[in-house]
This record gives C-alpha cells, sequence and structure tokens, in this order.
C-alpha cells in the first residue's frame, strides 16, 4: 500500500497482525475499528496515510515489505482450545506461545478441542489468510484412528466424495498405516478446513474416528522435536516453502533481538510439555 493506493480495511489490519482476516471483519462489524475518527464498516477501504483505530487504540499502519513474516509450529495436545480467551476459563493453545511485542500470532487453520497435533502461527496476516483459503488447495494431513470394520467401499466413497449438511466433501488420500481389529490407523489428506470435516466424512460411513491427530500442513510436517504444548520457530527455507505455496514473494525473517530471544526462552522453559506437567502433578487424597 502506497500513500495514494488503498486496499480493504481488514486485509490492511491482517497484514499488519492485528488478527486473522475474519477477526477483523467481525471487530468491523461490531464498530470497534475507526477510520480518520469514524466508526469503520464492512467494504471501506485505507490508504497509508489514514488514522486507524481498534477500540480507540492507535495502530499503525504497514506496507507489504514492513510486515515481518515469523511462523511457529505448535504440537497442540488434546483438551486446548483454538481461541485467544475462553469465558469458560478453560487452557487455550495462545497461552503456550512467546510472547510478541506491537504484534500477534495469528493461527493457521484451527483444531476442535479433542484434536492434537500441528497448528502453524504467523505474524503476517495476509500469509494465514492465503494458507486457509480453500482457493489455495493446501494439503492437510492427520492421522486418523478409526473404530470399526473399514472396507474398501467406505475408502473409494470418501474419495470420490459424500455428502455432508454443509456440501460435498472429499479426502484426496487414504492410506492404512497399521494397528488392527476395530482401532486401525489411517493416514487421510484433505484440501480444506471445515469444521469436523474429517470426523464426518468417516461418520458418513458409520465409522467413528477415536484418535485424530494433524501431521502436515502443506509442505510442514509434525517435528518430532516439538512434544505435546511446545513450540518451534521454521527456518528461513521452510516459511519460503510456505509463501511460495500461498503464492507470496519470500520475505527475510527477521532476527530476534536480544530481549526477544531472552523473552523467548523464558517462555519456552515456563511453559512444560503436558506430560511433564502430568508427572509433575501428585495426587492429592480427595482425587477420584
Amino acid at each position: 500500500m502506497t500513500d495514494t493506493s488503498t486496499e480493504k480495511l481488514q486485509k490492511v489490519l491482517a497484514r499488519a497482525g492485528y488478527g486473522s482476516r475474519r477477526e477483523m471483519e467481525t471487530a468491523i462489524g461490531a464498530g470497534r475499528v475507526k477510520v480518520n475518527g469514524k466508526v469503520a464498516k464492512l467494504g471501506d477501504r485505507v490508504e497509508a496515510r489514514d488514522r486507524v483505530a481498534l477500540d480507540d487504540r492507535p495502530l499503525s499502519l504497514r506496507a507489504v515489505e514492513e510486515v515481518p513474516r515469523r511462523v511457529i509450529m505448535y504440537n497442540k495436545p488434546e483438551g486446548e482450545l483454538c481461541t485467544r480467551k475462553d469465558p469458560e476459563g478453560r487452557r487455550t493453545v495462545f497461552e503456550r506461545l512467546p510472547r510478541l511485542k506491537g504484534e500477534r500470532w495469528i493461527a493457521i487453520g484451527r483444531l476442535d478441542i479433542n484434536t492434537s497435533g500441528l497448528l502453524l502461527f504467523t505474524t503476517d496476516g495476509e500469509l494465514a489468510n492465503r494458507l486457509m483459503h480453500p482457493s489455495h488447495q493446501i494439503e492437510r494431513e492427520y492421522a486418523v484412528r478409526v473404530m470399526g470394520d473399514v472396507q474398501r467401499e467406505h475408502v473409494v466413497n470418501m474419495v470420490d466424495g459424500v455428502m455432508l449438511e454443509d456440501g460435498p466433501a472429499r479426502f484426496t488420500d487414504v492410506q492404512e498405516f497399521g494397528g488392527e481389529g476395530i482401532n486401525t490407523w489411517f493416514h487421510v489428506v484433505i484440501m480444506e478446513g471445515r469444521n469436523r470435516e474429517v470426523r464426518r466424512l468417516w461418520e458418513s460411513q458409520g465409522l467413528t474416528v477415536s484418535r485424530l491427530k494433524r501431521v502436515r500442513y502443506g509442505s510442514i510436517f509434525l517435528d518430532k522435536r516439538a512434544k505435546a504444548g511446545e513450540w518451534l520457530e521454521l527456518s528461513q527455507d521452510e516459511i519460503d516453502e510456505l509463501s511460495t505455496l500461498a503464492g507470496l514473494e519470500a520475505r527475510k525473517v527477521p532476527e530476534l533481538t536480544p530481549d526477544e530471544k531472552n523473552r523467548w526462552n523464558r517462555d519456552k522453559n515456563k511453559r512444560r510439555p503436558v506430560t511433564a506437567m502430568k508427572k509433575a502433578r501428585r495426587p492429592r487424597r480427595n482425587d477420584d
């Protein structure tokens, strides 16, 4: 965005890292965003010289090349929510991420509370939006443990496509991955991220998913170094691969300042893995 060009408000805010494009659309619709002192509405366009505020807090609009593009991988355990705050006080994935100054992490897709595995977070809203949008056809791979007698016709049906309540859905690939009897593991690939889509595809065949774990998003595989509840920062090459998938030019990942390194190290050390926390917890007499 130059001094004279204009862009949609939600796109500019998302790119600057204030939230995903959907989150920014919600904020605009709720009247939380102002442009030059006036409440903004969906469809408004802005230019670099405009004054924008979110919840009456002035924001800094940045050009595309000024937005830092960091990406981290997080190994989500079951039981965590993909939301910033939960009114019921349940644990969220954002509580475990390294703190940022003047930016915020944007989730690239979501996982439901009972699904574990790979989650990607970035500071670049445009990268997040493109990697999530169905038009870019980004592969998501899941390890699935299925209860029931899986027949070849079930697999053929799910690859050919079935009609769910919110439209047609299909796996692009299904591979058996071990196990036996009523608990067999499969790896499946899907090209979009609709709510509970993997589970619902299996349910359409009268089968139940008992475990679900995302192991790949696009070119990024879940790294064994990131245990449940831990995160890793992606390398320049890995981020460049994601940028290419999203149709964006590569951008150099900014180096962490000494303060940021210290803060991230402190955050990583105090956010112990879920397994470690469970082991450290001593049972009380009143525990069931």
